[in-house]
């Protein structure tokens, strides 16, 4: 195959941009975006959310994700929808990117570069073990953006270009903090060479930071919103699970060892390193999660390390197979990635089945839930208070999307999204849980237990399932759910 030009392989890769959007769909305000797509629009217009803002400004205050985006809407003076759109397609053509150049020096075939790549565009959506993460989301999330920095800082380190490496690690860690501490721990990896002299700068830098906070105990309510978690209890992990920690390990050791024999030296570094990387960040996180005295640990996840390891697994498993068996045969292309691409997309219609594929910017939602939430938006004042119940994002055709997200209004705490936000924020975990058990028993309440959310909350609406009538006025109902004002 002949040599690609710089703009051929810019072409290829934001086609493979756009077929990986529409192999994978796109939920704006759905899952994790429940917390930053809020945020974006708090910083935007700060009168939004004024009851509920802690539930996601607290936790972004450690990342220039949500300015960042923010900003790039005021100097584009382009509407929200499509400028969260735009930024969500140019992540995923810097992480193709990343992944493209990582694999031209892993291959010397241009068929197994386009294969790594290939492979990554379309597993975007795979679930990484029981961590609860894809590799990459359905909406616009700083992991991501953090990833594609990632990316490149890997790439940067084989060239030996050490500044460019420090400087992209540090916009890593200043997006995504978690996921960029994982990046410069694969990185230092990959930099490291055995010189035989112990290093004692890290250590007694270690020695040097206040830990004692670590072993503070937690409270009652942070441990209630922590149990919601199950990926911070690695005993609540299944089998099959626990297969896709070890498993990855044996085969990063097989194509090192495939490395070597086919003279792949960059390749075999890269792989051997991301074991060692791999065991390194196991045993971290099995310190970290299974003795109780360090609960105040867990939200910082160290099982997500999965998340790197898995991305660039696949890459290389990708690459392998393109040089091995795909080469040049257009069929054999179409035989692997056809199957696979429409089995992902398959399982993103099963998880998002009450709604369209893909969000575009001014469409109107087949999710009957997001056409009431968008009533909410034009007809209801900026300062209500709603509240959906604990496990509105568990709903039956719901699709897990962020009511204050899509509605823009403030919201009483839920079960499914802000107790992720209370571990991360120990004291917001008393409010949330004095929240979430003020709705227990949701699906049986009546006119008076709507009353006293009123008295006790200020709650002024409720989104409710159809059901039977409860003495309310609701201005607005579908097929679905009802939209009621509490008097």
């Amino acid at each position: 195959m002949k040599d690609h030009s710089a703009a051929k392989i810019l072409i290829i890769l934001f086609v493979l941009t756009l077929l990986a959007l529409l192999v994978h769909g796109y939920h704006p305000g759905a899952e994790d975006d429940g917390v930053y797509l809020p945020a974006i629009k708090h910083d935007l217009n700060p009168a939004l959310y004024p009851h509920d803002s802690d539930f996601f400004t607290l936790q972004l205050q450690a990342t220039v994700f949500d300015k960042l985006v923010a900003g790039t809407i005021r100097l584009s003076h382009l509407p929200l929808p499509v400028v969260i759109l735009a930024w969500h397609i140019l992540v995923i053509f810097l992480i193709l990117w990343g992944c493209w150049r990582i694999a031209c020096h892993c291959f010397p075939e241009w068929p197994a570069r386009w294969a790594a790549v290939s492979t990554v565009a379309a597993l975007l959506t795979l679930p990484v073990a029981g961590t609860a993460l894809y590799l990459v989301d359905q909406n616009l999330h700083p992991r991501a953006l953090a990833t594609a920095a990632i990316l490149a800082a890997i790439a940067a380190a084989v060239e030996r270009r050490f500044w460019l490496v420090a400087i992209l690690l540090a916009a890593a860690c200043a997006i995504h903090p978690i996921m960029g501490s994982f990046g410069i721990s694969y990185c230092i990896f990959l930099l490291w060479k055995p010189t035989g002299q112990p290093e004692t700068s890290l250590t007694a830098v270690a020695l040097g930071l206040p830990l004692s906070w670590i072993f503070e105990p937690t409270s009652p309510a942070w441990q209630q919103a922590a149990h919601t978690r199950d990926y911070f209890y690695l005993s609540a992990w299944h089998w099959y699970e626990w297969i896709g920690v070890f498993a990855p390990l044996l085969l990063l050791w097989w194509f090192s060892r495939l490395a070597r024999q086919g003279n792949l030296p960059v390749l075999g570094r890269l792989s051997s390193r991301l074991l060692f990387y791999g065991m390194f960040q196991l045993l971290v996180a099995l310190i970290v999660l299974l003795p109780p005295q360090f609960d105040r640990l867990k939200p910082f996840q160290p099982m997500r390390y999965l998340h790197l390891l898995y991305l660039l697994m696949f890459l290389f498993a990708g690459g392998l197979v393109g040089q091995r068996f795909l080469r040049s045969s257009w069929i054999r292309w179409v035989a692997l990635f056809v199957p696979i691409s429409a089995g992902m997309f398959l399982a993103q219609r099963a998880t998002y089945p009450a709604s369209n594929h893909i969000d575009w910017p001014g469409a109107t939602p087949r999710n009957q839930w997001l056409q009431a939430f968008l009533w909410v938006r034009q007809n209801t004042p900026q300062d209500s208070l709603f509240a959906l119940g604990p496990n509105y994002l568990q709903s039956p055709g719901e699709d897990a999307y962020s009511f204050r997200a899509w509605a823009e209004r403030s919201v009483l705490a839920d079960i499914g999204k802000d107790a992720s936000v209370a571990t991360q924020v120990p004291r917001l975990a008393p409010r949330w849980q004095q929240e979430v058990q003020a709705q227990t028993g949701w699906e049986n309440f009546q006119k008076a237990d709507f009353e006293s959310l009123r008295s006790r909350f200020g709650v002024t609406w409720v989104i409710l399932e159809r059901s039977h009538d409860l003495g309310l006025p609701c201005p607005y109902q579908n097929a679905t759910v009802m939209v009621c004002r509490i008097e």
